[in-house]
């Protein structure tokens, strides 16, 4: 217990009411974007579904620390939670300055002195965000749950630029090396991330479907879950397709493009190619239609804009779109057939439309109150056609004439009639004669 409270009191979380997962988790559901500039903002994440941040989130999230950081002055030493997944940061300065540089899924920050003669070396960190990880601007008197790592500004009150990752899968390095396993960026180093796809095209990773393909960051490193769903829909890629065979027929087309035009200038290029996207280019150009939006489409700051974003998607997440888990046991979301190397013994799910609001009918006088006894009646009236009087009249008759006891239990109430008197026969025998007319064994004995 001892272990848990001083997690907890790391976190900020300490003597904090326990809450449910959907109320640690705002909704609705949105990915990370980037927040605002000023001092209570941040680049934030909300979510209720896991959505992973993508190329377009770190290339946001180092757009937001340069915007936002430039100008400031920080000083002291880095701030470490007790659980934060990195080592601890050996830098302090009395003056240093903070810039972002992002490469795929990854970030790095370069921590330089303002006085480089007097001051320490520069110091480079290389964030992973994980499913959760996120970059905020506040102040220091007011941090987030979850900041694992706290840059103190030199203004009086300070300020924090904070890796707030709640989930605790994000982490950090020290040095400036990007991971070796990562190939070249599809947004920043998209024409050697295309030719090192291409030259490549023999590695048994492209054995598999192109939906498990294009999350292998050794050849495309930037995209995830909803970019890769977005991708293939606008090219009717059959997700479960070979991915092979999707990308051996980008390169025989690139050749014969060649060969038939030779004498392209650049310019008719580049417009051919936004006319009609192959699946490499695509890699490029969907994460750059968030990055480049006029609006920050991931703001979790501005309901507004992230509205705008789902709008924006086509296919993840969309009513009406199919979805199946791959062999990663991510779902991909698509639409019609999901290809030959659709994973056996699933079926595509439909993601469920939404009800289209209904108009409001115009109130009506109060009725009264209807009792489950009477509504029932009413229901068994209805069922039945109504009898003419002479019908009704025939069905009294027979019921009044009738000698011996009816089998089965009598449906509905029988008119009372006035019965002749009769001395009391005790309980016992009346429940006897009842019990002996419901089987059908004839008349009661005498008493």
């Amino acid at each position: 217990m001892g272990a848990r409270t001083a997690r907890a009191a790391a976190n900020g979380s300490a003597h904090r009411p326990r809450r449910s997962q959907w109320e640690r988790t705002p909704r609705p559901a949105q990915p990370m974007g980037a927040g605002r500039a000023a001092g209570g903002g941040g680049l934030g994440l909300c979510r209720a579904a896991a959505t992973m941040p993508e190329c377009p989130e770190l290339h946001l999230a180092g757009r937001f620390i340069n915007g936002a950081c430039g100008a400031l002055v920080f000083a002291g030493g880095v701030e470490r939670s007790a659980v934060g997944r990195g080592p601890e940061v050996p830098f302090r300065s009395e003056a240093y300055s903070i810039s972002a540089i992002a490469r795929g899924k990854e970030l790095r920050l370069t921590l330089s002195a303002l006085d480089p003669a007097a001051g320490p070396a520069a110091q480079d960190l290389v964030f992973r965000f994980g499913m959760s990880g996120s970059f905020r601007l506040c102040p220091a008197a007011e941090l987030p749950r979850h900041a694992h790592l706290r840059f103190l500004t030199r203004e009086s009150p300070p300020r924090a630029l904070c890796f707030v990752d709640p989930r605790r899968f994000g982490s950090w390095r020290l040095g400036d090396a990007w991971q070796p396993e990562r190939g070249p960026c599809v947004v920043s180093e998209y024409q050697a991330f295309r030719e090192n796809v291409l030259k490549n095209l023999d590695d048994r990773a492209f054995d598999k479907p192109i939906c498990e393909v294009l999350l292998n960051q050794k050849y495309f490193n930037g995209i995830g879950n909803y970019l890769r769903a977005e991708i293939l829909y606008r090219l009717k890629i059959p997700p479960f397709e070979k991915a092979r065979t999707v990308l051996e027929a980008l390169k025989e087309q690139e050749q014969e493009r060649r060969k038939k035009d030779p004498s392209l200038t650049l310019s008719k290029k580049v417009k051919l190619r936004q006319e009609n996207p192959d699946l490499l280019e695509l890699c490029h150009s969907v994460p750059m239609e968030v990055i480049m939006a006029e609006k920050q489409l991931l703001d979790p700051e501005h309901p507004d804009n992230y509205a705008t974003f789902k709008n924006w998607l086509q296919c993840y997440l969309v009513p009406g779109m199919s979805s199946l888990r791959d062999r990663s046991g991510r779902t991909i979301w698509f639409q019609g057939e999901p290809g030959p190397m659709a994973p056996k013994g699933q079926r595509p799910r439909k993601t469920p439309r939404k009800k289209s609001p209904q108009l409001k009918a115009e109130p009506e006088a109060a009725s009264p109150k209807v009792t489950p006894r009477a509504s029932k009646q009413r229901r068994r009236a209805a069922a039945k056609p109504l009898k003419s009087e002479q019908e009704e009249e025939e069905q009294e008759g027979q019921e009044g004439q009738a000698d011996g006891p009816r089998k089965g239990r009598a449906r509905g109430r029988r008119t009372v009639t006035a019965a002749p008197a009769s001395p009391e026969a005790p309980q016992g025998v009346r429940r006897s004669r009842r019990t002996s007319a419901r089987r059908g064994t004839g008349a009661a004995p005498a008493v």
